[in-house]
Order: structure tokens, then C-alpha cells, then sequence
């Protein structure tokens, strides 16, 4: 329990919308987005400034309570999850949501955590700019939850991921201190670079209140196709020919498998096939570029990849529109897969020269162990991060399949490792991966993240039990 003198110091900042107490208000916040932790909070904070964040800070800490921030609540590893002691203070940062500045002539907008990824391309639209981070859930996900996580999403072959797009960054240490590192330069060579500790660290090293973040030239001349292709050898065959076509205008290259199409197409109001035939996988591509060619370019590119058996079939998208549709069951696919049941979800990524093999492999292993498992892989095969995902059998039971999650998490993960790869490639560690973590990384680098840890968090009190154990 927390003191009612603390509490009532904590509302003096805050006010009483600051200070939710509320239990059904609360509820939702407690419950990881794919409802595998549901955690515990005597109260959730959500300052409106940073000087009230940092001023709750101070008293948190000097307390010695743990502090749990949380965004828009959209991660997939439990990273912004109370645990179920009740012991941990919920800290919500979705009323620090302030375009600070766009600055179209520095291309670069400075933004406060709070702002949904939407909200800052739109911001940028505005200024005929792009922020080039995309994700399927980015009319919800907040800027500062993308940043915590490091998020990838279907441009990163083009632009990065969200690390690539952060200038400077402003953050309140546990101990209430601010950091002031809001520089819009392209060029700081004074030293550690301190903002990447705070960027893909989850909270475990201080809040992020606010970023500068670069923005690009918007893109006029754009276009998407949707191919099929026999086998995933031959869609990563058919990424070298579009890279070598379209150069670095090519901006996304997603694979597709047909069961998971499939689940779209039943599960999804509205979603049409775009082929006549189906096809065991398929590409959705898109190049964009300040040209206005692409469409040609794509074509010319798709022609010559029929020719050489590489494309059985294939529609480029002659609208807005239609790209869109073709985008809507890309992005739909994570969400198909929960009528169908239990998913165990793999986040990795190898080397792209080895995903044909790394796929061939891990569906045997798969298979293996239980011939009755719907395997949906799909992802961002243009920069290796692949969605592993199990479905459980049909007429099988969820919390006996789920059951097995660790079981199908080493078989995963054992064969990642040996193809050089990463057990999380863009949904980060938090509380779904701490332990299985420490079975892949080097001691020498482990013991250096715990240093870390350590150094800005002496107490522990950053988001304890995620990222990295004890």
C-alpha cells in the first residue's frame, strides 16, 4: 500500500485529472494488448507537463516504488505492464501529446511522447514532409512507445527503424532529473551518443518525453504490387531484382502466406482476393520516390521476374485505393489470427541471404513436434524480420496450446540462433522474453546491459523485471 501523504503529494502536482484512481478506468491499462499479463497499480499518474512527471518522479523515487510507463498500450511482449504485486505506480503519458515545432526547412518536427504516430505523419503530411515509420497500429501506438521499443514496421529496408529517425531526445531520469538533449543536429560528435541508451530501453532507464525527429521529402510518384510466387526462395530472388530496378525508391517488400490471405479473407469484413489463383505465398511491394515513373518501373521489373519463374502472377495498383486494399491485408494479418484461436507469436530475424532456409527449417522442426500446427509466417523480408507465428491445431484446446509456449519458443529460437539471427527483431524484450533472452546473448554483453541498468537505475525502479533480468 501506498501512503496517503505520498498520495496526496503526488495529486498536488498533478490535479485531479492527473491522478486516476478509478478501477474500470484503470482496467484496460492493466492488461497487456494480447492479454497474457494483467498486471496490478494502487493508482496510474498522467502528468500534463514534464515538470509534473518529473516532480512525481522525485517522490516515487525517494519513495523507492517502481514506476511503470506506458504509451498507447499496442506492445506485444508485456513491456508496459504492471506486474500483479499492486505494488508498481502506473505512469500514462498520453496527455504529453504537444507538436512542439515543424521545422520543414531543418526537416525535422519535435514532438512530445504522448502523440500517436498518426498524429506526428500528419503533422508532417502537412508541412509536405514524411515521418517514414509505419505500423499497423499507428493510429493508436504513441511516439514515445516507438521510440522505447525501437519500432520497426514495413519501411525500415528504406528508411530504418525508429532509431535511425531520432535526432535528440528529451527524458526524465528515475530519479526526477530531466535530460535536455533536444538538438536538431545532424552532426554531434561530442562524445556517447546518450540518447540510444533511451532509445529501444523500454522504460528501463527513464521516461522519454519528447523527441526531434527527421523528416523526409513526401514521395510523389508511388506504387504497390501484389504478386504471387511459388516459394520463398523465390520472393527473396525477386527483392534483389526490384532493389536492382528500383534502387533506393524501393521502400517496402512483405511476404505473405496463403493460410494467413486466407485468414484475412475470412475474418476480415470487406477483404477481397487479388489474384484469380491462389498461390503458396505472395510479395507486396512498394517503390516511391520523388518521380512519377514508379508504376513503369515496377512493371518493367514484375515482367521480367514472370519471365525468369520467379512471378506466377501479379497486380499493381492503379489507385490510391486499391494500394490501400492491398496494404489493408498486409496489415490485417496479425489481427485474422485470433479467430482462429491460440497464436504463438515469434518476432525474429536472420540474415535475408538465409530466410529461405531459416523457413524451410523451422517449419520441419514445427511440424515435426505436432504435424497439426497452422504455421503463418510473414513479414519484412527485405530487412530479414519475419513473424513466425504458430495457429493452433484445429480442434485443439487455447490454454493447452498455449501451454507450449516456451516449448515452440526454443525450437524457434534455437534455429534462429544458428542462422546468426535475433529472437526479437522489433517488438522488443519486456517481460515476454527476459529469460529466454539470457539463453542467446553473450555473458559479456549481458553483463554490460545490467551495468547499464545499474548506472542510471542504481534502485531498480525503471520498469522492473523487463528487458533484462537480475
Amino acid at each position: 500500500m501506498i501512503a496517503t501523504d505520498l498520495r496526496d503529494r503526488l495529486l498536488a502536482i498533478l490535479g485531479p485529472a492527473g491522478l486516476v484512481e478509478d478501477a474500470d478506468t484503470i482496467a484496460p491499462r492493466l492488461r497487456d494488448h494480447r492479454g497474457r499479463y494483467v498486471g496490478r497499480t494502487p493508482f496510474a499518474i498522467r502528468p500534463a507537463t514534464v515538470d509534473e512527471l518529473a516532480g512525481c518522479m522525485a517522490i516515487l523515487h525517494e519513495a523507492g516504488i517502481a514506476m511503470v510507463p506506458q504509451g498507447g498500450n499496442t506492445g506485444l511482449v508485456g513491456g508496459a505492464t504492471p506486474d500483479e504485486s499492486g505494488a508498481q505506480v502506473l505512469i500514462l503519458t498520453d496527455r504529453l501529446r504537444a507538436v512542439r515545432e515543424v521545422d520543414p526547412a531543418g526537416d525535422t518536427i519535435t514532438v512530445e511522447a504522448g502523440c500517436t504516430l498518426a498524429e506526428v505523419q500528419a503533422a508532417a503530411e502537412a508541412a509536405d514532409r514524411l515521418y517514414p515509420v509505419s505500423l499497423a497500429s499507428e493510429g493508436s501506438c504513441t511516439i514515445g512507445g516507438t521510440l522505447s521499443t525501437n519500432a520497426g514496421g514495413v519501411h525500415v529496408l528504406r528508411w530504418g527503424n525508429t532509431r535511425e529517425q531520432v535526432l535528440g531526445l528529451e527524458v526524465v531520469l528515475p530519479d526526477g532529473r530531466i535530460w535536455n538533449g533536444l538538438r536538431a543536429l545532424r552532426k554531434d560528435n561530442t562524445g556517447y551518443d546518450l540518447k540510444q541508451l533511451f532509445i529501444g530501453a523500454e522504460g528501463t532507464l527513464g521516461i522519454i518525453t519528447a523527441a526531434v525527429l527527421k523528416l523526409q521529402p513526401r514521395p510523389r510518384g508511388r506504387a504497390a504490387a501484389f504478386s504471387a510466387v511459388p516459394d520463398v526462395e523465390a520472393a527473396v530472388a525477386l527483392l534483389q531484382r526490384l532493389r536492382a530496378a528500383a534502387g533506393e525508391a524501393l521502400t517496402a517488400f512483405e511476404l505473405m502466406p496463403e493460410i494467413g490471405l486466407g485468414f484475412v479473407l475470412k475474418h476480415m469484413p470487406g477483404r477481397q482476393r487479388p489474384l484469380a489463383d491462389a498461390s503458396p505465398w505472395y510479395v507486396l511491394a512498394e517503390i516511391a520516390s520523388q518521380g512519377t515513373d514508379q508504376a513503369d518501373v515496377m512493371e518493367a521489373a514484375l515482367a521480367d521476374a514472370v519471365e525468369a519463374g520467379l512471378v506466377r502472377d501479379a497486380t499493381i495498383a492503379t489507385s490510391e485505393a486499391q494500394a490501400k486494399a492491398l496494404w489493408a491485408l498486409r496489415e490485417d494479418m496479425s489481427d485474422a489470427q485470433r479467430p482462429e484461436g491460440a497464436s504463438l507469436k515469434h518476432d525474429v530475424s536472420v540474415p535475408v541471404p538465409r530466410i529461405a532456409a531459416f523457413v524451410a527449417e523451422a517449419t520441419a522442426a514445427v511440424l515435426a513436434r505436432d504435424p497439426g500446427v497452422r504455421i503463418c509466417c510473414f513479414g519484412h523480408v527485405g530487412d530479414g524480420n519475419l513473424h513466425f507465428n504458430l495457429s493452433q491445431p484445429l480442434g485443439a484446446a487455447a490454454a493447452d496450446f498455449m501451454a507450449r509456449t516456451a516449448e515452440f519458443a526454443r525450437l524457434v529460437h534455437d534455429i534462429v540462433h544458428a542462422h546468426h539471427g535475433s529472437i526479437s527483431a522489433e517488438h522488443g524484450i519486456g517481460r515476454l522474453k527476459v529469460a529466454e533472452i539470457a539463453h542467446y546473448q553473450d555473458q559479456v554483453e549481458l553483463d554490460l546491459k545490467r551495468r547499464i541498468k545499474t548506472a542510471l537505475d542504481p534502485r531498480g525502479l525503471m520498469n522492473p523485471g523487463k528487458v533484462v533480468g537480475p
